[in-house]
């Protein structure tokens, strides 16, 4: 993972760098003391430049997930995935590089870790051409907006009902 993030960081800092010095903008960040700090695509990677940022979803910090912790059990599975905020942090960070794209891609991610894992599988299936009727693509977007106040999300599966009556692409149309 380590490699992964160096790579991205490179990245990052080849082509955010011209894009946050002509911004100049930071974006301002609460923090769990309440103290506001700027956060820009300097601060990226944020597991290395700002771990007091960066916790598990069960609230334990980057220096707890170890690999002595996780075979003692004192880490679960769940310490293992990315939290929303962690996603929406790292979506500011991709703002600010000039990467709006990214930051979308990163707040669809962020209302994604509200829902179960079978439950983004099925969702998933349901987006397939043929799998869905119109009505069932619009149950999902209310769903989405509705329990998991995942309007995001719930915009993708509403244009995709568009999208699909228009190409011919929902269920009993082939």
């Amino acid at each position: 993972m380590s490699e992964i993030d160096d790579l991205v960081s490179k990245i990052m800092s080849q082509m955010g760098q011209s894009s946050s010095e002509k911004s100049g903008t930071a974006t301002t960040i609460p923090t769990s003391d309440d103290n506001h700090s700027a956060l820009t695509a300097k601060d990226y990677p944020l597991y290395s430049k700002h771990p007091e940022l960066v916790h598990s979803p069960s609230g334990k910090s980057l220096d707890e997930i170890t690999i002595d912790n996780l075979l003692s059990e004192k880490v679960k599975s769940n310490d293992l995935r990315i939290t929303t905020d962690t996603l929406r942090l790292q979506g500011e960070v991709a703002a600010d590089a000039g990467r709006s794209a990214v930051q979308r891609n990163l707040q669809r991610a962020a209302e994604l870790t509200k829902i179960p894992d079978d439950r983004v599988l099925e969702m998933y299936n349901a987006l397939r051409p043929y799998r869905s009727t119109k009505q069932e693509l619009f149950d999902i977007a209310t769903e989405l907006r509705d329990k998991y106040n995942a309007t995001i999300c719930a915009g993708w599966f509403e244009e995709a009902a568009a999208n699909y009556e228009a190409r011919k692409k929902l269920k009993g149309d082939n």
